[in-house]
């Protein structure tokens, strides 16, 4: 079982592989994760061989971008929040001298909705996917966003969701991939052609690489390869960019979103899915399989699972995974006690960092 730092009264339940722990402490890594159905930013730790999993509460939590060891972008509802490591606080959360970073909320840049979903830092500036006008933006302190890329089928962005652009891949510092779940400029136009009719895009090129996926997210550029998840499907590929083949690297038991690599594994997100307007109708739904909800490793070379985290309860959907390395059991400083009201960090020389209690 897990241990969790969530309130008492939080129905979060979960289960994990023998190895698990021992995997995330042998590679000196935390994972994050957020589910926007639980409303929840996790950060999931190996504890001598046990999993700890601290959650901290947001109002549709999805997008997540990671500059380890020392800034965390999150996306929700209205906002995109800041988090930024503050090393001399971390000694000082309890468990006394268990922590080796605290993540502390710094600023919050409101977007208004615009159903955020992958972010990415471009250099050092942080890109957004921008499902609800279908482009690619950035933030900026004069106005909601700055929108920089557009689909060439959509000719400026517009509001209406019309493609549900999704996904995002940085190559060499420079967005180069994004994912979409159909080729139209109509507002929702997406949502009948769900099954077979999600596309992969070369940025700078505005070409489709690839045609008739099944609802395609989270593509990644890893290894001198291109990367998604086919979440209609449950399957991780790759793709030739050339050619636009597709090879299945993996077969997984659930809706496969949010994927981050380390060394031969792959973390993947695995969620439930429910009959309804959106998740309705997907091959995955007719193999006849319990799906389920948590993280999968699995190992690229082989294509087998090798450890897996289950939630049995208060979690059914995955949207981000991420990888903090270096970082082997950070706290996060969030809003719903009172720990944020007394955490100051004060430039050096002005005065040392306090904690007040």
């Amino acid at each position: 079982m897990t241990t969790s730092d969530a309130i008492a009264e939080s129905p979060f339940r979960s289960v994990n592989s023998k190895g698990f722990a021992a995997l995330l402490e042998s590679l000196g890594i935390t994972l994050l994760v957020t589910t926007y159905q639980a409303g929840k930013l996790m950060a999931i730790r190996g504890n001598e061989g046990r999993v700890s999993t601290l959650l901290r509460g947001f109002e549709r939590p999805m997008g997540l971008a990671v500059r380890a060891p020392w800034q965390i972008a999150l996306g929700t509802r209205n906002q995109v929040w800041f988090f930024r490591n503050a090393p001399d606080i971390a000694p000082q959360i309890p468990p006394i001298g268990k922590h080796d970073a605290c993540f502390l909320p710094r600023f919050s840049h409101v977007t208004g909705d615009i159903r955020c979903h992958e972010m990415a830092w471009v250099q050092d500036e942080l890109w957004i996917v921008n499902t609800f006008f279908s482009c690619l933006c950035s933030v900026s302190r004069d106005f909601s966003f700055v929108p920089r890329w557009s689909p060439p089928f959509m000719p400026k962005p517009t509001p209406g969701d019309h493609c549900h652009l999704n996904g995002l891949a940085v190559v060499d510092s420079q967005p180069r991939y994004v994912t979409a779940l159909g080729e139209t400029n109509t507002p929702e136009g997406w949502r009948p052609t769900k099954a077979d009719g999600g596309i992969l895009l070369d940025v700078a090129s505005g070409s489709v690489i690839s045609r008739g996926l099944s609802m395609p997210h989270s593509p990644r550029w890893y290894a001198d390869k291109l990367w998604i998840l086919e979440s209609g499907t449950g399957q991780l590929q790759t793709i030739e960019i050339e050619t636009g083949k597709r090879t299945v690297v993996a077969q997984l038991p659930g809706f496969a979103r949010g994927l981050s690599f380390l060394g031969p594994y792959a973390f993947i997100g695995l969620s439930k899915i429910r009959e309804s307007n959106t998740f309705g109708n997907l091959p995955i739904t007719k193999q006849g399989i319990d799906l389920q909800c948590g993280i999968w490793v699995v190992d690229v070379r082989s294509g087998q699972t090798v450890q897996f985290m289950q939630f049995q309860a208060g979690v059914e959907e995955i949207f981000a995974v991420e990888i903090l390395t270096g970082i082997r059991f950070p706290g996060i400083v969030g809003f719903q006690q009172d720990t944020v009201h007394g955490a100051y960090v004060i430039p050096p020389g002005a005065a040392s960092s306090a904690d007040r209690k």
